[in-house]
């Protein structure tokens, strides 16, 4: 068994152990001795600390009898693996690492960043047969050992456990980024800045981190929030082998390789979700920005929620100059108080209570359910203590400098100082604060997902309440609530208890995915919400009316009176991202369903597609001086597109057709084919072009006739003739999904009439042997191509065997075979499944399976989307993502969803097979 496929093995076996009790392990029937009785029989869980140790004697039986002789090794050995089954695998993974443990147990002091670097740069030096990525990953679960222990032995305070994992984090950015940096040096040369005096210097380049590392205070299984600052504009020297770029492309390459080696899911997981959506604009903004831009954009854009995120920030990796310089220039609009104290009338705790909870709608990673207590969101919990620190510091900071740390209890200590709080409610919620933040550790640590929820279920709550040193459920209870009583009561007095009730009640909160994927390989596909609820919208999504009207509607309010195109695009580029998180936000909280939120996105795509034609016809207004009755032109969608089901993060797949026997359309002295490549070339730039505002979608012109070879436009005739006498079988199957999207409609519905009748004609002309087999190979190319990952075990769920496109390419072939057209009414993948099948193309054993399979397929590549941003790979080391999904799809455990996926993708498969081979036969 390989060693990922073992430690996959062992988090399949722990969590099956944990949540169906008819489940066992078999364990080797070896004799547990009186001395290791002793030292497990006050332990939370002495059956796993036994179960570990047998399993060490069976795998790595010298280290067993070794660790035996050395009682206070095995007694620390012990007490990690009955608190946290993911570091019992570690050690089982990794036996050196017992040893390392024994050096470092002695000196239980928080390690600095500079400690932490050497002995990175040491390990990274004796692990040169694996990659960078997987180096830190392995590296920071050593490290996790030691503090760990130090926690559940109590040899640290809460206060040293978070600097300590805040510090590992420091360093392992740090050395992220020399290696990113040499790696972009050797492809472009250093990046420079002309200084005061016209001499070339070195421009500099700073991570900083916000939220719990910005402070000092990372969990376990935080992720890491980041804003990637560079000095200044310029270029670099060129004297790399791909020659010069500028600092800005130069640092967002920079920026892209930092979080891929920080924060790529592969192999043995990463070693931190990065998390890039609080830099500005948030996830259409660039990776990278200049300090000019930053400070710019929290001067005069940022929203109060924004400059507040910055009172928990600091540079740590990187230049720290880079970050004092932009930091000394907005810190007086973190603390500024005057506009807010004229917005309401002097009250500045109220103001900065209101940039509080705004803040807590955007950032609330999940809602405390009603079934069980949650340490970090729920009433009393940790979150009330940040917001009562952090509104009070917003409120007197402005004032008083002092009062400005970034560290929770620092923060506390200092407001209490100020008589802004009680010495009774300080040590109220310090000790809250130790209690929670230690309760959450143990949460996490039991296997290393990011979680705040207590379980439900009395044998969970028991070991629980144990691993808290408390002797039962019942005082583990009285504990917590003591605890939280105290927290809320501070709450309330410091807010007012109709505030306090209104932040704590069962509000929706802006849920928002936890897990990376394609920008720079972290997750930026949900960005933080801009403030866009008007009362419009929220009458609208409560009225299920996200149509293409309203949409359109306005965008171009918003967008068109802009008076040029840079300020059209970036209102366009903000408007549509708040229209997208909108959505989002609506389905996280159940506003809305997989397929009203999928409908809703098609007429968003629509929508805009409606505005980049907007936008394109009074450019060329613009270019050529003339007023353009319209543009004359047909916008044809295939793919998801067409089918009208566009999901989050997906291309629009599209040919550009205009009517050659309207020439009277375009200016006087220009041709058609230059006139509509122009507009080809703004309409494409209007939709993709990535601006300081982010872009809005990939554009995917691939498809049209010839290819890369074919014109970017095409006239009605030439495409028709190209339908008629050019086109592949292979074509004829992405085509028969074509529809007219927008533009000229009258244009595009006739095209998409003429084009589905041609494409029919012609399959009615050819075999059903040489269609299948042509689908085969289609098929089977794109399987080669991106269905397989770097490891075996990969499952890719759209390419892959058994995947979506077994599906769509089914589907497609029997359309083409028997000739069933697309309903004009209902385009979509499964009831055109069900119109096949009462056309009796589909058989009645093959329908049912086909229709769930899909279902399953298409719900898990929704949710994957909506969880970890745009992928089709099956992120099977990622159990925190695999529980959300898990949860959303109503399974009860990860174990379940893998189940299903397996019996669904061989469903699929054995049908598209069976399919494509009935042809052959016939």
């Amino acid at each position: 068994m390989t060693r990922i496929a073992q430690m996959n093995h062992y988090a399949v076996l722990d969590l099956r152990d944990r949540r169906n009790s008819r489940f066992t392990f078999v364990f080797l029937s070896r004799i547990v001795s009186t001395d290791i009785e002793h030292l497990t029989s006050d332990l939370p869980d002495p059956e796993s600390a036994r179960r570990f140790l047998t399993s060490l004697e069976a795998q790595h039986p010298r280290d067993a009898a070794k660790l035996r002789k050395n009682d206070g090794l095995l007694s620390d050995v012990l007490t990690l693996s009955a608190y946290s089954p993911l570091l019992a695998t570690t050690l089982l993974q990794n036996p050196d690492y017992l040893w390392w443990l024994n050096r470092k147990r002695r000196t239980p002091a928080v390690r600095t960043k500079d400690e932490l670097l050497e002995a990175l740069g040491r390990f990274v030096l004796t692990h040169t047969q694996l990659d960078l990525h997987t180096q830190l990953a392995r590296f920071r679960r050593r490290e996790l050992l030691r503090i760990f222990l130090s926690d559940v032995r109590r040899l640290a305070t809460i206060a040293e456990i978070t600097e300590d994992i805040s510090n590992l984090a420091d360093a392992i950015l740090e050395t992220a980024l020399r290696f990113a940096r040499q790696e972009i040096d050797n492809r472009f040369g250093p990046p420079l800045v002309i200084d005061e005096k016209g001499k070339k210097t070195a421009a500099e380049f700073s991570i900083v981190s916000l939220g719990k590392l910005g402070s000092r205070e990372l969990n376990y299984s935080s992720d890491i929030d980041l804003l990637f600052l560079y000095s200044a504009e310029g270029e670099t020297s060129g004297r790399g082998v791909r020659g010069a770029v500028t600092n800005r492309e130069y640092f967002i390459k920079l920026g892209e390789t930092v979080t891929q080696l920080v924060g790529k899911q592969a192999g043995e997981g990463a070693a931190y979700r990065v998390d890039m959506r609080l830099r500005p604009h948030g996830r259409v903004g660039p990776l990278a920005i200049s300090v000019a831009d930053a400070v710019r954009y929290y001067r005069s854009e940022a929203h109060d929620w924004e400059r507040q995120v910055l009172i928990r920030s600091r540079s740590s990796a990187g230049d720290p100059e880079v970050y004092r310089e932009f930091f000394d220039q907005v810190e007086g609009s973190v603390f500024e108080t005057e506009h807010r104290q004229l917005r309401i009338d002097g009250d500045r705790v109220s103001s900065a209570l209101d940039n509080v909870r705004r803040s807590k709608q955007r950032i609330d990673l999940q809602q405390p359910s009603a079934a069980a207590f949650n340490v970090k969101l729920g009433r009393g919990g940790i979150r009330e203590i940040e917001f009562i620190a952090q509104a009070l510091q917003l409120a007197f900071g402005g004032d008083d400098k002092w009062l400005r740390a970034p560290h929770t209890l620092i923060s506390l200590s200092r407001l209490a100082d100020r008589k802004l709080i009680s010495e009774s409610e300080l040590t109220e919620l310090f000790n809250a604060y130790e209690f929670l933040r230690r309760l959450e550790h143990v949460l996490q640590m039991e296997n290393g997902l990011q979680t705040h929820t207590i379980p439900a279920s009395a044998d969970r709550r028991e070991l629980l309440a144990h691993r808290m040193r408390c002797d039962n459920v019942i005082s583990f209870d009285a504990e917590l609530e003591r605890h939280t009583v105290h927290v809320h009561r501070v709450f309330e007095r410091v807010f007012g208890k109709d505030i306090a009730d209104k932040l704590t009640a069962d509000e929706p909160a802006a849920v928002i995915p936890l897990v990376p994927e394609d920008d720079g390989g972290v997750n930026t596909a949900n960005g933080l919400s801009s403030e866009i609820s008007n009362e419009k919208s929220d009458h609208y999504l409560s009225e299920g009316r996200l149509d293409r009207d309203y949409y359109f509607e306005e965008l171009h309010a918003a967008v068109i009176p802009k008076p040029d195109f840079r300020q059209r695009l970036g209102t366009f580029r903000r408007h549509w991202s708040e229209r997208i998180k909108q959505i989002k936000d609506a389905e996280l909280n159940n506003v809305l369903d997989i397929k009203a939120a999928k409908s809703a996105q098609t007429s968003l795509a629509e929508a805009s597609i409606d505005i980049a034609l907007e936008i394109t016809k009074l450019e060329l207004e613009s270019k050529y001086k003339e007023q353009l009755q319209s543009l004359g032109l047909a916008v044809m969608g295939l793919g998801k597109l067409g089918g009208g089901a566009i999901d989050y993060e997906s291309d629009l797949d599209l040919v550009l057709v205009y009517d050659e026997a309207r020439p009277e359309r375009i200016p006087q002295g220009v041709s058609q084919p230059e006139f509509y490549s122009r507009a080809a070339q703004i309409f494409v730039t209007t939709l993709s072009a990535i601006t300081r505002d982010g872009s809005i979608y990939r554009v995917d012109l691939r498809l049209r006739p010839y290819g890369k070879n074919g014109t970017s436009t095409i006239s009605q005739a030439a495409f028709i003739t190209y339908m008629r006498e050019t086109a592949d079988i292979w074509e004829w199957l992405a085509y028969v999904k074509i529809r007219g999207v927008a533009g000229d409609m009258e244009l595009a519905q006739r095209l998409e009439r003429d084009l589905r009748e041609e494409i029919h004609r012609r399959a009615s002309t050819v075999s059903a042997v040489e269609i299948a087999a042509e689908t085969r190979r289609m098929r089977g190319l794109l399987e080669k191509q991106k269905g397989r990952g770097r490891r075996s075990n990969d499952v890719d769920i759209k390419y892959g065997p058994g995947g979506l496109l077994d599906v769509y390419f089914a589907m497609r072939f029997l359309q083409l075979r028997d000739n069933v057209p697309d309903d004009r009414d209902d385009r979509s993948t499964e009831h055109m499944l069900r119109v096949l099948s009462e056309h009796g193309s589909l058989p009645d054993s093959s329908y049912e399976p086909l229709v769930a399979g899909y279902r399953f397929l298409s719900t898990l590549d929704h949710y994957l989307r909506l969880t970890t941003g745009r992928t089709t790979r099956f992120p099977a080391a990622n159990l925190k993502a695999l529980e959300l999904i898990s949860e959303r799809m109503q399974l009860a455990t990860p174990v379940d969803l893998v189940e299903q996926l397996t019996l669904h993708r061989l469903n699929v498969r054995s049908i598209f097979d069976q399919l494509l081979s009935v042809a052959d036969d016939d």
